[in-house]
């Protein structure tokens, strides 16, 4: 097998979750950890041996962390955390705010471009494939 991608969680309420169990079912991927604002201590994740750390350890991590997954809300988290995290890693984020996407990108492709890193924004099923069932209805 290759190179493995190594993968960060930022956040952990359903899509972080979600983002765990999907990178567990993926052989050529490996989690590095789960990143929250709550105590890591709190925190339960799916499997036992995922790694919890705090939020404010990430930029430790800018060697070890192939691609950050933002999975904060599109209303609070994803502005401040988007342009933040893509100065330091490659990010995938879900931001939904159809009308602020324009703006949104602007804010995260010239720190991401600044650091020589790739962010992918708005990926999902909002906006996505919720859109063209929208579209249709």
């Amino acid at each position: 097998m290759g190179k493995q991608i190594r993968i960060g969680i930022a956040g952990y309420g359903n899509l972080g979750r979600g983002v765990e169990a999907a990178v567990a079912k993926n052989p050529d991927m490996t989690l590095v950890g789960i990143f929250t604002r709550r105590a890591p201590e709190s925190l339960t994740p799916l499997f036992a041996q995922t790694p919890v750390h705090g939020i404010a350890q990430l930029p430790e991590f800018r060697d070890a962390v192939d691609v950050l997954i933002l999975c904060g809300g599109s209303k609070d988290d994803l502005p401040r955390q988007g342009p933040e995290m893509a100065a330091m890693f490659n990010i995938v984020d879900s931001f939904d705010t159809h009308a602020r996407i324009p703006e949104y990108f602007e804010s995260v492709d010239a720190p991401a471009r600044a650091a020589g890193k790739t962010a992918l924004i708005s990926i999902g099923w909002d906006p996505g494939l919720f859109s063209i069932n929208r579209l249709y209805g």
